[in-house]
């Protein structure tokens, strides 16, 4: 069976799978972002904090994925959670970084103004701060979703959802019948995926950041 004809008989299962890829992605960023963000903004006034900070959750990097998901599974056993677990501390690092790098490089003399006009201190983070830093922070926010896509496809070694079953499906099979077309469906698709989220953040960038600072 030629590749076009693969796709033509299997694309609603390649459509569901890229679909529940893209769903863990997204709840591992969104639940990453809440705890980078937060952190990034608890920490970022304290040095020493923010360095030990940067340093536990950049070490999560250094972790091979294939055996950090091996390690959630007596925690989690299969499916859904150790996914989205292993993703979650993976993209925690490039969104604390890029918060606390993006409210470090908001200048002093804003922060000194906007205290004049009477803001305090919450006030002047989520009024002038924030706003300023938010290029810096949704970069690192879209870093992170690139990262997990590409991360999410070695779930499937933890019976993971996703695009990561046909590529496991395709390499366990190498040499029998549609197994390259599985693979390369699947290693497709997630490339086609990684685009299209790139794109989201391109247009979510210019939807949500201040047209003085683009």
């Amino acid at each position: 069976m030629s590749f076009s004809e693969y796709l033509s008989d299997r694309w609603p299962t390649i459509l569901r799978m890229m679909a529940e890829h893209a769903e863990v992605v997204l709840i591992a960023v969104g639940i990453a972002a809440v705890v980078g963000i937060g952190l990034g903004v608890a920490v970022e006034s304290r040095p020493a904090l923010a360095r030990l900070a940067l340093a536990l959750s950049g070490a999560m990097l250094t972790v091979p994925s294939l055996a950090l998901f091996g390690l959630l599974i007596p925690l989690f056993g299969l499916g859904v959670t150790p996914t989205i677990t292993a993703l979650v501390l993976y993209a925690i690092f490039p969104i604390l970084r890029n918060t606390i790098t993006g409210l470090e490089g908001v200048p002093a003399a804003v922060e000194d103004a906007a205290r004049g006009m009477g803001l305090g201190r919450l006030n002047t983070l989520v009024r002038v701060r924030m706003p300023l830093a938010w290029p810096v922070v949704l970069t690192g926010v879209r870093v992170a979703t690139i990262m997990t896509v590409a991360i999410a496809a070695i779930a499937a070694a933890v019976a993971g959802p996703g695009l990561g079953e046909l590529i496991f499906q395709g390499l366990a099979r190498i040499g029998g019948a549609n197994a390259l077309n599985d693979t390369l469906a699947g290693t497709l698709g997630v490339a086609i995926l990684a685009l299209v989220l790139d794109l989201l953040f391109v247009v979510l960038s210019r939807l949500t950041t201040s047209r003085g600072i683009r």
